[in-house]
C-alpha cells in the first residue's frame, strides 16, 4: 500500500495501513455478490511513531467509535461500485480524520455578561416598539 500524504512534512507510512476487501451489502444486483468492493482500512494508531501522543488522543476522541480495542482506527467504505474508489475514499477519510486532529483545539468559550448601557438601550427600544404597535390599535370613530 502507498503512504498515505496528510500534509506537507507529515505522511503515514503504508506499515501502519492495511486494507481488507469484502463482499458489499444492499442493492447492486449480481455485481455485490461477485465482486469484493467494500473497503476496510486499518490504521495502527497505537503503534505508529509520526503522530505525537497528543494527536492520537484527539483522534482517538474525534474517531472514538471507529478505534479498536487492539488501538486500530477502522474506516470503512462501500459507497462506490468499485474498490479502488472505495479505497481511496477510505484513504481520504482517515487523511480528513487526522488534519482534524491536527487542528488547534477550540478555544473554550468565556461567559460574558451585558454592560449596563447595553440592558438600558434594549430596554429603551422595547418600550418604543410597544408604544409604535400600541398606537396602531383600533381608532374610535364618530360613527
Amino acid at each position: 500500500m502507498d503512504p498515505l500524504d496528510i500534509r506537507p512534512g507529515l505522511t503515514l507510512p503504508p506499515y501502519d495501513l492495511s486494507a481488507a476487501f469484502s463482499r458489499s451489502g444492499g442493492p447492486g444486483g449480481q455485481n455485490v455478490n461477485k465482486v469484493e468492493t467494500r473497503v476496510e482500512l486499518r490504521f495502527a494508531l497505537d503503534r505508529t511513531e509520526v503522530l505525537s501522543p497528543y494527536v492520537k488522543n484527539r483522534l482517538r476522541s474525534l474517531a472514538a467509535s471507529r478505534v479498536t480495542r487492539e488501538g486500530e482506527l477502522v474506516i470503512v467504505s462501500q459507497r462506490f461500485r468499485s474498490q479502488p474508489r472505495n479505497l481511496e475514499d477510505c484513504r481520504e477519510r482517515l487523511r480528513e480524520l487526522v488534519l482534524a486532529a491536527l487542528a488547534p483545539p477550540p478555544k473554550p468559550r468565556r461567559k460574558t455578561k451585558p454592560s449596563r448601557g447595553a440592558r438600558e438601550r434594549r430596554l429603551a427600544e422595547k418600550s418604543l416598539h410597544s408604544a409604535k404597535k400600541r398606537s396602531r390599535g383600533a381608532v374610535s370613530g364618530d360613527d
